[in-house]
């Protein structure tokens, strides 16, 4: 089972899909609970920071590069913070503490995720046995990879749902019934249209990927837990390998 996973305001929106086709979508309000649930994934792809400098002007390696990668989609790339900023009690705190150890402030945006990174951060400094399993995705570098391109439109236009939406379907023909199912399952307000599109690419990219996954970059930093500052992703010459032996 492969299980990819998008923070959401229900919690964390978790979609498995197993090598037989069968598929399955819950929410989770913690990621205690979802790891509880999912223990026997032979992966967990999710779309959270994980790994985090302690400082310096530098960012994780990962970063930089995947933005050059996802091209126009750039900007939906934030900078990681410093671990020290996650801990911070207000926005104004966690700015200053990322100034003072970085030379950089937050974005709201950036902050506005800052207790999923937190959370994580917790978890698997007190679950080793859970790192192995649970990677860091961003889902624009999952569509690049999966097209061979960047996406040509920003994901919440109607134009890039339906992109990504086709790309996805054309690689994974259960899509549609698990878009369908998560739509009809939640409300808008728990879990956006592109929640579903974010925490499927994560889920193709593993079951697709398998062993396979690239790190990005080649050879991971870890932080001062130990923790992999890196991104993975499926590379596209493996879709390649998978459709010419199937055709």
């Amino acid at each position: 089972m492969f299980v990819g996973v998008d923070g959401c305001r229900a919690g964390w929106l978790a979609i498995a899909l197993e090598t037989e086709g069968s598929w399955q979508v819950n929410t989770f309000p913690d990621v205690s609970s979802l790891w509880d649930y999912h223990r026997q994934a032979s992966l967990i792809l999710i779309d959270i920071p994980i790994g985090l400098k302690a400082e310096g002007r530098a960012e994780r390696r990962c970063d930089p590069v995947a933005r050059k990668l996802i091209g126009p989609r750039r900007s939906s790339l934030f900078p990681a913070p410093c671990r020290e900023a996650i801990y911070a009690s207000s926005y104004q705190e966690a700015c200053d503490v990322n100034q003072r150890l970085t030379g950089k402030r937050l974005s709201i945006e950036n902050w506005n995720i800052i207790p999923k990174i937190r959370e994580m951060d917790c978890f698997l400094s007190d679950n080793s046995f859970a790192r192995g399993r649970i990677r860091e995705i961003h889902p624009e570098l999952c569509f690049w990879a999966l097209a061979g391109r960047p996406m040509q439109h920003a994901k919440k236009r109607s134009e890039g749902l339906l992109e990504r939406t086709q790309l996805l379907q054309s690689i994974y023909p259960q899509t549609a019934d698990i878009i369908a199912y998560a739509l009809s399952t939640y409300r808008r307000k728990d879990v956006a249209r592109d929640d579903i599109l974010d925490a499927l690419t994560a889920a193709v990219t593993g079951l697709m990927g398998g062993d396979n996954l690239v790190s990005l970059p080649q050879e991971p930093e870890f932080d001062e837990r130990g923790l992999r500052m890196e991104m993975v992703y499926c590379p596209y010459s493996a879709l390649k390998s998978l459709w010419n032996n199937n055709a």
